[in-house]
């Protein structure tokens, strides 16, 4: 019977001691994509496109919101004025999108370069 009590003994002990505490995950964050730049045409109510670029070449109302677009020197510029959401105030430029007249990207600072000449 001694033969059992002492293996059975450090079996109780073992049982009684504590376990050891698990290590908190390392938070890993996802990463982040690069914030494209802020273009200097947004916020800009139609009359001051207009004032810069001239008259456009395309316009059209799609619901609330007025399509511009200018093309010129190989480049076709897109914005799009909407209301503020407090339905008071002049229509400003919320997006653009610049592109070749094939279709094929271009960034807007180049665009913009190639309608101011």
């Amino acid at each position: 019977m001694r033969r059992f009590l002492a293996p059975a003994l450090a079996l109780a002990a073992a049982a009684c001691a504590s376990a050891p505490k698990p290590q908190p995950a390392a938070v890993v964050s996802a990463p982040t994509q690069p914030r494209a730049p802020t273009s200097a045409l947004v916020g800009l109510t139609a009359s001051d496109l207009i004032g810069r670029f001239g008259q456009p070449v395309f316009q059209v109302r799609e619901g609330a919101g007025l399509k511009l677009q200018w093309a010129a020197n190989g480049c076709v510029l897109d914005t799009y004025l909407y209301p503020p959401l407090s339905g008071r105030g002049a229509e400003t430029v919320t997006h653009i999108d610049t592109r070749r007249p094939s279709g094929v990207a271009i960034t807007q600072p180049e665009c913009v370069g190639l309608l101011l000449r």
